[in-house]
């Protein structure tokens, strides 16, 4: 499935453009987390990432 929407990361706004914000010409990106797999090889990696930050 092709994800349309995206998230401008300066202004937090959503749009369907794929450069740049229309808002305030930010860079956008996809909103959506990645799918979560329980064969995800880079599991612990993640996890311990986000234990280092709390």
């Amino acid at each position: 499935m092709v994800w349309l929407l995206r998230k401008c990361v300066k202004c937090g706004k959503y749009t369907l453009k794929r450069d740049k914000c229309p808002y305030c010409g930010g860079e956008v990106r996809i909103p959506h987390p990645a799918k979560f797999s329980p064969d995800d090889k880079y599991a612990k990696y993640k996890v311990a990432l986000k234990e280092n930050y709390k």
